[in-house]
């Protein structure tokens, strides 16, 4: 049977639409990816024993162990053990299975103790995979609701590799993140990155075979898998990529490394905690880690408790009000010293705001670390309305000949079609702008071919320039067509000030003549 994209995406949404009467819209994700992933190691745990009970029917005189010795050395890749063994309530931990007895009382607690059963037998696997799973418990989520749920998600078809396929499987875990976030609005941002701006990072950072990729905040591992699927695409192997990531919220976490095994990517390691506090990547000597591509999209201007003492600390410590620079830090000192490259999503603050943040930028120049700043549009993201930059970093020494101590700038702030919640980048919005990328520049920094910029302002700054404007990266600096729009914005504030003080003006002779004719209480 052929399965449709359509089809799983609806039957998956129908499944999720069963909470709307228990939970708001911004939590679905904690209950469906669990529950959906617990269905897909099921049914390619049933179809693998199908395939072992067809292949070995002669085999009837071994041992239980002898059976289950060659069932999982040669058809099965993980254990779906059994709970409550010996007892008379044992069963396996199986979707099937406990589908079985969702009309008995107590339903939450098999859910719980199934998949906390399939996470203990698979250590290496599956260990913290289904996050705290409070949801299985009847004060938060029924025995009726959860029933609903896995009755209309067991009408999706079986998620097997005889069935569908991983790229099928993929997608529509993707289309249900989508969705969870359009529905939680600014709340989303803490797991979900736009696809077309990882995508964006990703053309740019270039991923190749056998590679290292790293993502200090990792959220639902979107950037990691955009990685593998762009190397595929370009004829690569996608699953030869070593990925690693770092989340500090442990449900959010669960969900990255579901949807890294819907992808049917396997080398890869998600970690849970602060990475600013504490990394979770070192090496045996303590420093941090080294990647050779390393892309984030850190929560934006985070309060934090800034570092008293830290290798990771180039030019200064960032200030408590804002840990944007620090994260920068963070992945520059992930960078393998040959090949590392780095992309970062932050606001626009970063490129100006002074103090501490002033000296980390300046060391950052100094060192040549810049490559290059790429102006988004406004409204891109779920979490915030502000227009956002990408900042693209390469190790000391290992820009091409031609940047070296310059910086690209990239004005792509126009490119962008209206959406419902947001604005998005469309294919073509991508492409010119990693057009514009890799663009060839003259000795004046000019594109060599205007046409082939993709249509977008850009310029290559000597950093000599940069240091004559304070180590200022705002783009209206250095870009004609952003400074002519920075004028606009100066012109149109003088404006407002001057209708704002008419207007004052003209309420203050109104609330004269109203208290000379005993008139009061307009200017409370």
């Amino acid at each position: 049977m052929v399965v449709t994209q359509q089809e799983i995406e609806s039957r998956l949404w129908d499944a999720a639409d069963e909470l709307r009467v228990a939970m708001p819209e911004a939590q679905y994700s904690s209950v469906v990816f669990p529950l959906m992933f617990w269905k897909y190691l099921s049914d390619t745990w049933e179809y693998h024993h199908q395939e072992f009970l067809a292949e070995n029917e002669g085999l009837d005189d071994l041992s239980e162990e002898e059976a289950h010795e060659i069932e999982y050395r040669d058809y099965q890749s993980f254990e779906i053990p059994f709970i409550h063994p010996g007892t008379v309530r044992e069963r396996r931990a199986s979707w099937s299975s406990i589908l079985a007895t969702i009309t008995q009382p107590g339903l939450g607690q098999r859910v719980r103790a199934s998949l906390q059963a399939i996470e203990t037998a698979n250590p290496d696997k599956f260990s913290r995979l289904f996050g705290s799973m409070t949801w299985t418990s009847e004060e938060v989520l029924s025995g009726e609701v959860l029933a609903a749920v896995m009755q209309a998600m067991d009408r999706t078809p079986k998620m097997h590799e005889g069935n569908m396929s991983h790229d099928v499987l993929g997608a529509a875990y993707e289309y249900l993140l989508k969705r969870f976030s359009d529905g939680a609005g600014t709340r989303a941002g803490q797991f979900f990155t736009p696809r077309e701006v990882v995508e964006l990072i990703v053309e740019v950072l270039e991923p190749k075979s056998y590679e290292s990729v790293y993502d200090p905040t990792c959220g639902s591992g979107g950037m990691l898998i955009a990685s593998a699927n762009l190397l595929k695409a370009r004829g690569g192997r996608g699953y030869t990529l070593s990925l690693h990531g770092q989340e500090a919220v442990a449900d959010t976490a669960g969900v990255a490394r579901m949807n890294l095994f819907m992808h049917n990517l396997t080398q890869f390691q998600v970690e849970v905690g602060d990475t600013l506090k504490d990394p979770r990547f070192k090496k045996l000597d303590g420093s941090i880690k080294q990647f050779d591509v390393i892309l984030a999209n850190p929560p934006y201007s985070l309060k934090w408790k800034p570092w008293t003492k830290d290798r990771r600390a180039i030019g200064g410590v960032a200030p408590q009000s804002s840990a944007d620079w620090a994260f920068v830090q963070h992945m520059i000192a992930s960078m393998d010293p040959k090949k590392g490259r780095a992309g970062v999503v932050l606001p626009h603050g970063v490129l100006f705001r002074g103090g501490q943040e002033a000296a980390i930028r300046q060391k950052v120049l100094d060192d040549d670390l810049l490559e290059a700043v790429i102006g988004l549009p406004a409204n891109l993201f779920y979490s915030t309305s502000i227009p956002t930059c990408i900042l693209v970093f390469r190790a000391p020494g290992t820009k091409a000949e031609e940047r070296r101590n310059r910086v690209l700038f990239i004005d792509a702030s126009k490119q962008f079609t209206k959406a419902k919640n947001r604005n998005v980048l469309a294919e073509a919005d991508i492409a010119d702008v990693v057009t514009a990328y890799w663009v060839k520049f003259d000795t004046d920094g000019s594109p060599v071919d205007p046409n082939g910029a993709g249509g977008l302002s850009a310029r290559l700054v000597p950093i000599t320039e940069i240091v004559a404007n304070g180590y200022d990266l705002n783009m209206g600096r250095y870009i004609k067509q952003a400074a002519a729009e920075a004028e606009d914005l100066d012109a149109l504030i003088d404006a407002y000030n001057v209708a704002r003080a008419e207007r004052q003006k003209t309420e203050q002779r109104m609330l004269d003549v109203l208290a000379a004719a005993g008139i009061e209480g307009f200017d409370e």
